[in-house]
């Protein structure tokens, strides 16, 4: 199975407060500039939210959600794998990304049938699947 690695990415790390609103302030934001949000999850339930947002053009996002007065708690680069929507694709992935001895630490799915991978040996994680 051979996997195509997409553009670089970046996943920016935004925590805001739990409550209405949020989401909207930080999409607005980011949109306002004329960045396309790729992919976007929000975990950790209760008074604060961590939403984890998949963009291109990581400077201009930063640059827009510090104008609304959000902050990027962190940014890292991540690897995005196009992949076919079929069961047992993400299986097979995970298992050779675990037969190298690589840990992922931050996994979600974006669009167009694209995974998104973070891990702190992400030349490893590279390496593991296959792509540059």
């Amino acid at each position: 199975m051979v996997w195509l690695a997409v553009a670089m990415a970046t996943d920016l790390l935004i925590e805001v407060e739990n409550q209405p609103g949020s989401l909207a302030k930080v999409a607005a934001a980011i949109s306002d500039a004329g960045v396309n949000i790729a992919a976007a999850t929000c975990t950790r339930p209760g008074e604060m939210a961590a939403m984890h947002i998949l963009v291109k053009h990581a400077e201009a996002a930063k640059h827009a959600l510090s104008t609304a007065a959000v902050t990027v708690t962190s940014e890292r680069e991540v690897v995005v794998i196009d992949v076919e929507d079929r069961p047992g694709v993400l299986a097979d992935m995970a298992r050779k990304v675990a037969e190298a001895g690589i840990n992922v630490d931050l996994l979600y799915v974006a669009t167009n049938n694209r995974i998104v991978f973070g891990s702190a040996d992400l030349g490893g994680l590279r390496k593991a699947l296959g792509v540059a």
